[in-house]
């Protein structure tokens, strides 16, 4: 792949682009290449969504291998009927794949047909004429703000026989999640330099979905709690490196997060929809019915679109509702 390309860490390259080229004709790898080139520097779509269209790509030609019999050429593409691609989406759904995951495929090998045919190289008629499966709305499932507060207190963990930098650690990067709304990502990107001291400042700068920069405000609970974490790391903490650590050292895992929580809610009683993003649900959930306007609470979330923003306020009249019918005496 062109040097060119930096958005896609280097294993999480070698492994999407080994997943998409094994299965690729000459012709159709050389496209590749310079479709992974478009979506990274033109498109500047994320390293994740990078890793995961080159690895849905991957997907759908290796189906076609095994459709067509061959591993499939740029004229095979462009002769695919409607029919070829339902064909794809049947044989993913009968290995247990999930409709939003069968979008994100489709999405991808749409991207890559659409990339064909503004390059001259194929068309994209089959790929467009097919729906994409529909996804069930399900609302977010936040916390109440005594758990999610307790989800942030490394007294929660006490009983477990961990090091006590890992117990500030992971209540540091907790109450990133809960009390400043940051995605997981988000929170294990930050670098030593971008963490302000307790009192020097209120605000940070994250760069989340689409490399997109917003300005998120800190209270002095969150900013002392990841200075109680450093003041007892035992790493070397690099002004431009991740600030959040795993215990050998390397950037911490958002994997070693998920399952911090896992023993939490555990301990808790809280059910298994309370995970690491359930934390950032609950903030904004929280912020709205403490008289947040959506528009801000949007800034803080990151989110392109209010629309998306919008889905908390159907999350609040839902608790609204429920409280009713558990309060009001006409409502038994």
């Amino acid at each position: 792949m062109s040097s060119r390309v930096k958005p896609i860490d280097k294993d999480a390259r070698n492994t999407a682009e080994a997943q998409l080229f094994s299965v690729a004709a000459k012709d159709v790898l050389t496209e590749l290449k310079r479709w992974l080139e478009f979506i990274a520097a033109e498109r500047r779509l994320s390293p994740k969504t990078c890793e995961a269209y080159a690895r849905d790509v991957g997907f759908f030609l290796s189906f076609l291998t095994g459709h067509l019999g061959h591993a499939p050429k740029l004229s095979d593409l462009s002769k695919l009927a409607p029919s070829d691609i339902r064909s794809f989406l049947a044989f993913r759904r009968s290995n247990g794949v999930e409709a939003r995951t069968l979008q994100r495929s489709l999405a991808a090998a749409r991207s890559f047909a659409r990339f064909l045919e503004r390059e001259g190289r194929g068309k994209s008629g089959a790929l467009s004429a097919v729906r994409a499966p529909k996804v069930a709305k399900t609302l977010p499932r936040p916390l109440d703000s005594a758990s999610a507060i307790a989800l942030s207190d490394p007294a929660t963990r006490a009983y477990e026989e961990r090091e006590p930098w890992v117990l500030a650690r992971d209540a540091a990067v907790l109450s990133l999640l809960y009390g400043a709304g940051l995605r997981i990502a988000e929170a294990l990107s930050l670098k030593r330099i971008e963490i302000p001291a307790p009192g020097t400042a209120d605000s940070i700068t994250v760069t989340g979905k689409g490399n997109k920069a917003r300005m998120v405000p800190l209270i002095p609970q969150i900013t002392l709690a990841i200075a109680d974490y450093i003041a007892i790391c035992p790493f070397d903490l690099a002004a431009d490196e991740p600030v959040f650590r795993g215990e050998k050292g390397g950037p911490l895992s958002p994997r070693i997060v998920q399952l911090a929580m896992e023993r939490m809610r555990g301990a808790l009683g809280l059910p298994d929809s309370a995970t690491p993003h359930a934390l950032r649900h609950s903030f904004a959930t929280h912020l709205l019915a403490r008289g947040g306007d959506l528009r801000s609470i949007q800034e803080l979330l990151g989110h392109a679109s209010l629309a998306t923003t919008q889905i908390y306020t159907q999350v609040d009249s839902t608790h609204l509702l429920e409280a009713y019918r558990a309060a009001h005496p006409r409502a038994r």
